[in-house]
């Protein structure tokens, strides 16, 4: 049987899930996200790599939260994986650099999934897009960052306007943002081999 995940027939693919519950469509992309996922995090798991989530953003703007949030709701779901980036320790553009060395020094070849809030058109907003190889963090507000990530999730908060992005950070709903973070974790955790056969035995 042919491999749901072939990384080069894969690559560059990206998977597109619009937040809109309980239309078909919906589920159809968010089954197809979440078996990619598990499929990859499985391999890894073959291969003896460490699982990392690097989930970047400061609390401190509401369009900016998704990541911390996300890592937040992994922690708190004891997701069986190394988070970084939470609302109590987020891992912004002052620290990120720093976090990535700590990472890299801490485990060796880890597979980094990162998870940011991106801005795009007004008919985008609610997307989640899962694509494999790194994200650049900050490009919407033209912020100079380092790649990371070997796949990454991008979380559509708000859209681009000829007014300032940063106003548009702190102008997105905290409704768009918590859905968003809900659907990013739900994948997560059906993507996980652990916590399926927790839920099965319990």
């Amino acid at each position: 049987m042919r491999s749901f995940y072939n990384r080069k027939e894969g690559k560059d693919r990206e998977i597109k899930l619009h937040c809109v519950t309980g239309t078909r469509i919906e589920e159809r992309e968010l089954e197809k996200i979440t078996l990619k996922m598990k499929e990859i995090i499985e391999n890894s798991l073959c291969e003896g790599k460490n699982i990392v989530f690097l989930c970047i953003g400061s609390d401190r703007y509401v369009g900016d939260s998704l990541g911390p949030l996300v890592g937040t709701m992994l922690e708190e779901n004891q997701v069986p994986y190394h988070i970084y980036g939470t609302l109590e320790s987020p891992v912004h553009a002052f620290n990120l650099k720093t976090i990535l060395k700590e990472i890299n020094r801490k485990y060796k070849n880890p597979l980094i999934f990162s998870i940011d809030a991106c801005l795009g058109e007004q008919s985008q907003v609610g997307l989640v897009i899962f694509k494999e190889g790194p994200l650049i963090p900050g490009k919407a507000v033209e912020k100079v960052l380092p790649k990371v990530g070997d796949y990454h999730i991008k979380g559509m908060v708000n859209y681009i306007d000829p007014l300032p992005t940063s106003q548009f950070l702190n102008d997105t709903r905290l409704y768009t943002v918590m859905n968003l973070a809900k659907t990013i974790v739900n994948i997560v955790i059906e993507s996980s081999p652990d916590l399926l056969v927790n839920k099965t035995n319990d």
